[in-house]
């Protein structure tokens, strides 16, 4: 077998993985329903390459508002590699207690919210205390993860919690510890990880149990949809729609700051 199918092959292994969480993603979306029909936001959070996660739940072609996209670009940008606004100055924020209050001080949450956490280890300090820092403010959390890479890791934190240690509900990517997948013959190291694919298959499973749901409810969402399928004149006035909701939710996150 090639390694392209090698690795086709295991990300079938993870769909599996995935199909087997069906109900928790059901529960998920009624979850993050709630807080959409009533006005409020969910908060989707991720640092480091988690943040591909959180900007495919929203704003992209296929997604609508009603999610509240926490990337914080001292955690996420790290593009340069090396140099200013490099990879090792991202790797030891994302690690620096009291970060997350810092962020979430920006906003005025609700109970009515919900959150998204989303980490593939687990283990790192800012998203764990993240999640805990939404659970005090009883807000429900769910987390999404790498279970097996979760559970071969050790938690950067002093008292050993991981991120799933304040969720409400666990989803898994299904990628391996480690995240990749391929072993090359020669090479000491594994390439191709797993963890993107699981999970953003997670996230546009969650995005249309709850846009039925929303629909359902009688409050269809505003689909960024593209051109070529409805025209361009309706596809401007849905972004145009979609982008005016999102700035009147947002300042409900700062009404009573």
């Amino acid at each position: 077998m090639s390694l392209t199918g090698e690795y086709l092959n295991k990300c079938g292994d993870i769909i599996q993985k995935i199909k087997n969480q069906e109900t928790l993603i059901h529960k998920t979306a009624h979850l993050f329903a709630q807080s959409i029909l009533s006005g409020r936001m969910v908060h989707v959070f991720g640092s480091g390459h988690s943040r591909i996660m959180v900007e495919e739940m929203w704003p992209r072609y296929g997604s609508f508002p009603g999610f509240n996209p926490i990337v914080e670009l001292s955690l996420t940008y790290h593009n340069n590699v090396v140099g200013a606004n490099g990879q090792r100055q991202a790797m030891y924020l994302e690690n620096v207690s009291g970060l997350a209050e810092r962020i979430l001080r920006n906003f005025s949450l609700s109970e009515v919210d919900t959150a998204l956490v989303v980490s593939s280890s687990g283990c790192n300090v800012v998203p764990i205390e993240m999640a805990e820092l939404f659970q005090q403010k009883k807000i429900k959390t769910v987390v999404l993860v790498s279970q097996k890479h979760l559970d071969a890791s050790t938690s950067k934190r002093s008292d050993g919690k991981k991120l799933t240690d304040f969720a409400d509900i666990i989803l898994d990517t299904g990628a391996p510890a480690g995240d990749s997948m391929i072993k090359i013959e020669g090479l000491e190291t594994p390439v191709s990880p797993g963890s993107t694919v699981g999970g953003i298959m997670i996230i546009n499973s969650i995005k249309a149990e709850i846009a039925k749901l929303l629909t359902e409810a009688g409050q269809p969402p505003k689909v960024l949809t593209a051109g070529c399928v409805v025209g361009s004149e309706k596809a401007t006035a849905l972004f145009e729609a979609a982008y005016d909701e999102h700035a009147h939710r947002l300042a409900e996150l700062y009404r009573n700051l």
